[in-house]
């Protein structure tokens, strides 16, 4: 079977039963990795007897029917687009922007077109590609697609090494704003548990006893009012999703975060402003850094979006 096959089709042998999915699809075509098999697998495209299974380490049983879809090859360069950026701070170095709420950083499946990384590109006439990897070039740090605020990019491979590097020290401080329902016991807490992937949902990430990565977010109230709060956030580790996961965990979950605030029972009087968020209300609001060649000391602050102002006010004046 040749790289260009499209479907990847074979019946559990004797010697295959018991290992991982994502290992034995290697077996039958050794020219995908298996950490390629494995996102393939995440997004939905393994088959096992007609039934889908988004589990890569599902241990495999004699004689069960596999098939998984091999999508079309994409291009791994993304091409330079022009959009628009929000740029706080640029020098031969790095640059810090505003990156808008919607706009995915980097290209991943369903989003290989109009993301950060494209616009990132363009702007800087195709010098970053490689800085960081191909995908993500001169990406120090993500922010999802719907947290909106400050980011920093690198623009060569010894500021990108450097900042890299920083963050893992947590030599960067970087504070967020969040609007959350519920108030906290405490004006200041910490909130220190591992994260990791959800074993029943794999978009999600969750709390963990036993295995995950550490994780560790400060967090202190600016306001609070009847039934909602707004904190600042000072992130200590940088794991997915990890300010969405850690507040929902003690009872907090972020207004507008359709993936961690289910469950929750919003006021029936709320206005439909706040009921209807249409995104988490989270805001990357501060930087502060030592420059990764001068190490002069930057920090930068950004104020919320307007949606988020604008969320404020209806909790502000809700009685």
């Amino acid at each position: 079977m040749d790289i260009s096959t499209k479907v990847i089709e074979f019946l559990v042998s004797d010697e295959e039963k018991g290992i991982r999915v994502d290992k034995a699809c290697t077996l039958h075509n050794e020219k995908f990795s298996r950490s390629y098999f494995k996102k393939l697998i995440l997004s939905g495209h393994l088959y096992i007897n007609n039934k889908k299974n988004i589990d890569p380490s599902h241990k495999l049983i004699k004689d069960s029917y596999i098939r998984i879809i091999i999508p079309e090859l994409e291009d791994d360069i993304p091409i330079p687009e022009n959009i628009p950026l929000d740029v706080i701070y640029e020098d031969e170095f790095l640059l810090i922007i505003n990156k808008k709420e919607g706009m995915v950083v980097h290209p991943a499946p369903g989003n290989y077109s109009g993301t950060l990384v494209h616009a990132l590109l363009y702007h800087c006439k195709g010098s970053l590609s490689g800085i960081g990897g191909v995908k993500r070039p001169g990406i120090v740090h993500r922010l999802d697609k719907d947290t909106s605020g400050l980011m920093i990019v690198a623009k060569n491979d010894e500021a990108h090494r450097y900042l890299s590097r920083a963050i893992s020290l947590k030599n960067i401080e970087r504070k967020y704003q969040a609007i959350v329902w519920g108030k906290p016991m405490h004006r200041l807490g910490i909130i220190e548990n591992n994260i990791g992937r959800n074993p029943h949902d794999r978009k999600k990430m969750t709390i963990l006893k036993n295995g995950g990565r550490a994780a560790i977010t400060e967090y202190k109230i600016l306001n609070s009012y009847s039934n909602s709060s707004i904190l600042e956030c000072n992130l200590q580790t940088g794991r997915t999703h990890q300010i969405r996961v850690h507040l929902a965990s003690i009872g907090l979950p972020i207004i507008g975060d359709q993936l961690y605030s289910k469950g929750h029972t919003i006021p029936l009087k709320m206005p439909d402003l706040v009921k209807k968020f249409s995104r988490q209300a989270l805001h990357s609001h501060s930087l502060k850094l030592l420059h990764p060649i001068t190490k002069k000391e930057l920090e930068f602050t950004i104020g919320l979006p307007d949606d988020m102002k604008n969320l404020k006010i209806s909790i502000e004046n809700f009685k």
